[in-house]
């Protein structure tokens, strides 16, 4: 399908206009180099998160205290699920949404270019704030990454330094999700109706929404924290009349529109290599897009299920675990979606393709030991265990970090103006899913056992399961190494293959109606869709 006229297809060979030096980058208010920044920065935080990891599971290696003091060892756990969650997931997507959005809908840049700016250097400061906690007075915030009271209120100066980055990266967050909702509203190309536009689009622009409405929730119960700490208020702290548990509830209900946060854009970027690598349409696309909706709007009602050990009363229970068990349904149509998209479709597999497969599989088995953690009855015996730890790493590590590779793999030729190489990309994918896999599937069997997370020693019968684990942990970690040493900075450097305009044979859509690589600017008079593009750009 040629989605566009050809007349913006002289597209500019010459890159004009595009500064050179450090003042591209540090002044940039191109979206593609934003887009660049993102991704670099949340690959750095995903490193460093990820050596914070390997700590924790060298010290789980066997049982006894090795390394770490316990100390240290909350510090590390805590210190990992925030850089993992604000600094590496959230800025990739971002990463991917400005790179992407307006290729996708005929844009010639993101709607508000100096904020986009501004919300990406916003990161710098609060990553520092972040990572330097460790070394201020008694060490990083050790409360684990929810924060809860009142273990907050007896840290360190760390904990305010924690806070403020947490506000920074908020505020980071919300001007990036106004670009996002202004741009796919009002930027679109003639014809691109909302029900035409690309599914990673539509996944971006709800998740915008949701960030919206939810970093001011979370704003919220870090600010009561700090007065807590500070000036006297009582809110969470029960000496003067405060409730612990009310922290629990305000955060769950910014954390648990977060997890899906964490997963819409996702499920976009799946929703374009299934159709390519299948060669077919996207089957169901409205089907899809209400499912997305439907997500968003049932994850405002279901964060109790996070407190089902907090004392709350059976009807509270019985509530939370329906509404659990229901926001099931429209993950369920996605996955069939997909699966409906392969089904009798010339499938091919490059790595893309893997890293998409491998995600529908690995996505679904943690979707149903969330299932599981729904009935309340089953949580309250594994709350608070390794089975919890070993269900959401699947949902956002096999989910979340897999669909990144995959659409990295997918778009990234259109990006450097180089093909990857095939078999790098697939030991890639191989040696992670077997990796990931050694690492967390034992995890639901130390969680069964009963032993508890954030927990730095253990008694010897679950010696050999942590023991797998730590090797897996090692192994999957040097993968991505792998991954930025071997395919991502070969590609940074333009060593490779030419890629042609449109790499992909089943690949549809505006963005590979550009150059390869893409020219710094594109689209400056919007495209025109033509008949051919009146059908749903899934």
């Amino acid at each position: 399908m040629s989605a566009v006229l050809d007349h913006h297809d002289h597209a500019h060979h010459d890159d004009h206009h595009a500064p050179a030096g450090w003042r591209r980058w540090v002044y940039a208010t191109n979206h593609k180099d934003i887009g660049t920044l993102y991704l670099l920065f949340s690959f750095t935080m995903l490193i460093i998160g990820g050596v914070l990891a390997l700590m924790i599971r060298a010290e789980l290696f066997q049982p006894g205290l090795q390394l770490v003091n316990p100390e240290l060892f909350n510090q590390l756990t805590t210190m990992h699920g925030l850089i993992m969650v604000f600094g590496a997931i959230m800025p990739a997507f971002v990463g991917f949404a400005n790179w992407m959005i307006p290729l996708q809908i005929g844009a010639s840049d993101m709607a508000f270019a100096r904020m986009n700016n501004f919300s990406f250097w916003l990161m710098i400061p609060a990553s520092l704030l972040i990572v330097g906690s460790f070394f201020m007075p008694g060490g990083a915030p050790a409360a684990g990454w929810t924060l809860y009271a009142p273990l907050t209120l007896q840290m360190g100066p760390s904990m305010d330094a924690g806070i403020f980055a947490l506000h920074i990266l908020g505020a980071s967050s919300i001007m990036g999700s106004i670009n996002i909702i202004v741009t796919i509203l009002n930027m679109r190309a003639p014809g691109m109706t909302l029900m035409k536009m690309p599914m990673f689009a539509w996944t971006w622009l709800i998740t915008a929404y949701l960030l919206i409405a939810v970093m001011p929730v979370l704003a919220g119960a870090i600010t009561m924290t700090l007065t807590d700490r500070h000036f006297g208020t009582s809110f969470f702290n029960p000496a003067g009349g405060g409730d612990p548990v009310m922290y629990q509830h305000i955060f769950w209900f910014f954390g648990h529109p977060e997890v899906y946060i964490m997963i819409l854009p996702a499920f976009g970027i799946i929703s374009h290599v299934v159709p390519t690598f299948a060669r077919k349409r996207l089957f169901g696309y409205a089907s899809m897009v209400y499912a997305t909706s439907s997500i968003a709007i049932l994850s405002f009602i279901v964060w109790a299920h996070h407190m089902f050990t907090s004392g709350m009363p059976v009807t509270g229970q019985l509530f939370f675990m329906y509404a659990t068990m229901l926001i099931a349904v429209p993950t369920a149509v996605k996955i069939f979606n997909w699966i409906a998209t392969m089904w009798e479709g010339s499938m091919t597999f490059e790595t893309p393709m893997l890293f998409a497969v491998g995600f529908i599989f690995v996505f679904t088995m943690g979707g149903f030991t969330g299932l599981i953690l729904a009935m309340a009855p089953i949580d309250i015996q594994l709350h608070d265990t390794y089975y919890v730890v070993a269900h959401f790493h699947y949902v956002l590590v096999a989910g979340s970090l897999y669909a990144m590779f995959s659409g990295y793999y997918y778009w990234a030729p259109k990006w450097t103006g180089v093909m990857y190489s095939e078999t790098r990309g697939k030991i890639h994918f191989w040696w992670s899913l077997i990796a990931f896999n050694i690492t967390f599937f034992p995890m639901h069997f130390l969680g069964l056992a009963g032993m508890p997370r954030r927990y730095a020693d253990y008694p010897m019968q679950f010696a050999d399961f942590n023991a797998v684990a730590s090797v897996g942990a090692f192994a999957f970690g040097l993968a991505q190494v792998y991954f930025f040493v071997f395919v991502v900075l070969p590609a940074l450097r333009g060593q490779g293959e030419k890629a042609p305009q449109r790499p992909w044979e089943g690949a549809e859509g505006l963005e590979w109606e550009v150059l390869s690589p893409a020219p710094f600017h594109t689209f400056e008079t919007p495209p025109k869709l033509n008949a051919a593009a009146n059908k749903v750009l899934g």
